[in-house]
């Protein structure tokens, strides 16, 4: 067993660590432990997204009981949104949401890049507006940083750009290098010890913007390593070679996390790649519009056919959306619109996922991680995105 502590600040090294507890002798996956100050949760992992420090639909309590270890938060939108001085009155995000167990709130630097109009980048930081109102506001790597202090998550991210894709080599090559200054200016800026700051790769599709971005932020030793700029348009095989363009200069006993992954071959495939953590706000928002993971591939409840169709979404579930209704009932609630839908839907899909981490777990344990990948894939019907 490799057991590895990561100081942030002082006593801190007490705080977070990460453990590697297994790796598969048929794959190379790896299964391990992080260690937060709100408990530990074993990885590989799938981590619900709940932007305004909530999951869509979901309660705190019900998120435990479908097995949630890490649960997000949005800078972005909490800056905006009660902000982060009433969250830090509150005592932290985890006690303003009543959410006991580990959390973490990304930079907010996605959503300034996709949801803000009027941009405006200097090495400073970013201008641009808000999507609420449309007044005025800027971010830089230090209030990133800083808000993110306040919230109180007990992991964070380093503020860095998004980059579109496609992007030209020159334009990819100046916006990694730019997110490398501000990783080292937020870094600097960090000052919350209750908290594990991670630095994000960048570099789009380029495998030495990849490498270089790698290699500078593991010199800065932070304490996990995100990989950005994937799902943003890109084709299934770029994403993947994205992620091989990270993972393959990265440390290998410090957590790395894939940023807005939540397909099930994505995720599948992710593994293989030894990453730990993923999010993804796809659960939710699928189920929002009628859409249902199941063992066999996605379900539309809308159609007609599930009108009488008294089975549960998936006989393989142990959901409280499977053991207590039937298609037939949920159909009936989609159409006629009724909240209690959205709900049993949100509850399957996310505890869909969980579920398939905690196999993918035990199928690391047991060294047969690439048997289990193979089955899972034939087993179900992808369609491009891999649902």
């Amino acid at each position: 067993m490799l057991h590895n502590c990561y100081n942030i600040c002082g006593d801190f090294m007490k705080n977070f660590s990460f453990e590697i507890t297994h790796i598969c002798k048929q794959s190379g996956a790896r299964c391990g432990i992080i260690h937060t100050p709100h408990g530990d949760v074993e990885t590989p992992i799938f981590m619900p997204v709940g932007t305004l420090a909530t999951v869509k639909f979901l309660s705190p309590e019900e998120l435990k009981d479908l097995g949630a270890g890490i649960v997000l938060a949005n800078t972005y939108h909490l800056w905006l949104r009660p902000g982060e001085d009433i969250i830090d009155q509150a005592g932290g995000v985890q006690k303003f949401m009543n959410y006991p167990g580990p959390m973490l709130t990304d930079s907010g630097g996605f959503q300034v890049f996709s949801l803000a109009d009027s941009r405006k980048i200097t090495e400073e930081g970013v201008t641009f507006k808000s999507h609420l109102d449309g007044s005025t506001l800027f971010m830089s790597p230090e209030d990133s940083i800083h808000i993110q202090n306040k919230i109180g998550a007990d992991i964070i991210m380093s503020f860095d750009e998004c980059i579109p894709y496609p992007a030209t080599y020159e334009y990819a090559k100046n916006s990694t290098l730019r997110t490398l200054r501000w990783a080292k200016r937020g870094k600097l800026a960090h000052s919350n010890p209750n908290q594990a700051l991670f630095g994000i790769v960048q570099g789009s599709e380029y495998e030495d913007l990849r490498e270089m971005c790698a290699k500078e932020l593991t010199a800065m030793d932070f304490d996990g390593y995100s990989i950005g700029g994937t799902s943003v348009g890109e084709d299934k095989e770029t994403m993947y070679r994205m992620v091989d363009y990270a993972t393959k200069y990265l440390p290998k006993d410090k957590p790395r996390y894939l940023m807005g992954v939540g397909a099930v071959n994505d995720l599948l495939e992710g593994i293989s790649r030894n990453v730990d953590m993923f999010d993804c706000v796809l659960p939710t928002r699928i189920a929002r519009h009628g859409t249902l993971m199941t063992s066999h591939g996605r379900i539309n409840i809308k159609k007609a056919i599930y009108r009488d169709d008294f089975s549960p979404i998936d006989e393989n579930c142990d959901c409280y959306a499977c053991k207590n209704y039937t298609r037939a009932y949920i159909h009936h609630l989609f159409r006629c619109k009724e909240g209690l839908g959205n709900r049993l839907m949100s509850i399957h899909n996310i505890r869909f996922l969980i579920k398939l981490m905690e196999e993918a777990r035990q199928a690391i344990k047991e060294d047969r991680y690439n048997d289990f990948k193979q089955e899972i894939l034939q087993n179900m019907k992808f369609d491009e995105r891999g649902f």
